[in-house]
């Protein structure tokens, strides 16, 4: 691919006017490099740039080119309301993931305690401790740099959140929860998606399980009943099509009230029950 280039004394309109990029990308990319809102780009858009900033910003724009996220570019994105920083040790949180929030919340009772399987960034545990600060989360990640990330974004907006780093369940302490929730990979292996877009950059083992897209899924109904309390719910997202593979699981499992609910797209986003 060629190198892409802004002129010195190029004017902020003119850069939006006709981006090699998507407009909206343009704007943020733009904003984020020269620290202005979308207002202050709109108010001093024959403002030119000078030589450091057309070269800061013909970077970004060659990295988006490149087709590298734009949540990794800037170093973060929203979820639930939320900024939370993003590397690529961790998935980009997605709008659609927050349907997991709203069952979780649903459902906690007064000062209930949550487990969050493959945190991440953090984003869902971090969104409930802001919602429910009288709740009780735990957090666990394989990953010591994904937990990393996601102790910054606790910090960033003051979330009691305990982090432990385990493979699923094997190092988490014996305890009860009323409710555990997870969003692991599910993705099957070999899926040509993994090969296109944003998915390319993100890392593989949040992606995909490296089998048939439902191991990772097993292996979390199987172990939650030694760590649900009565009547507690395990709630869970998957692929577009596997809900009713997940529902099977479950109640194969002894899971009651199995069911599935749906995303703002009408596609059925996660699948849950209780003990």
């Amino acid at each position: 691919m060629s190198s892409f280039s802004i002129s010195p004394g190029t004017t902020l309109g003119a850069v939006l006017k006709t981006p090699p990029i998507e407009p909206l990308e343009a704007r943020i990319l733009l904003g984020h490099a020269l620290q202005l809102s979308r207002v202050q780009l709109i108010t001093q858009s024959e403002r030119s740039l000078t030589a450091d900033e057309a070269n800061v910003v013909s970077s970004l724009f060659q990295r988006r080119l490149n087709g590298e996220p734009i949540a990794y570019i800037v170093g973060e994105r929203e979820f639930y309301g939320l900024p939370f920083y993003t590397t690529p040790d961790v998935l980009i949180p997605r709008p659609e993931t927050e349907l997991l929030v709203e069952l979780t919340l649903e459902r906690l009772p007064q000062g209930g305690r949550v487990l969050d399987m493959g945190t991440g960034s953090g984003a869902i545990a971090i969104a409930i401790a802001h919602a429910r600060p009288d709740v009780s989360i735990t957090a666990l990640d394989a990953s010591t740099a994904a937990l990393q990330v996601a102790q910054r974004n606790a910090t960033r907006h003051g979330a009691r959140v305990s982090f432990v780093r385990s493979n699923w369940f094997e190092s988490l302490p014996p305890e009860r929860f009323d409710v555990i929730v997870s969003n692991p990979p599910y993705i099957v292996q070999n899926d040509p998606h993994l090969a296109q877009g944003d998915l390319r950059f993100e890392p593989a083992d949040a992606l995909t399980d490296h089998a048939d897209g439902l191991s990772a899924l097993r292996t979390i109904i199987r172990g939650a009943p030694d760590y649900l309390a009565p009547g507690a719910w395990l709630l869970m997202e998957h692929g577009y099509d596997q809900a009713p593979a997940v529902r099977d699981l479950l109640a194969k499992d002894g899971f009651h009230a199995v069911q599935s609910w749906q995303d703002l797209a009408g596609i059925e986003r996660a699948s849950g029950g209780h003990r």
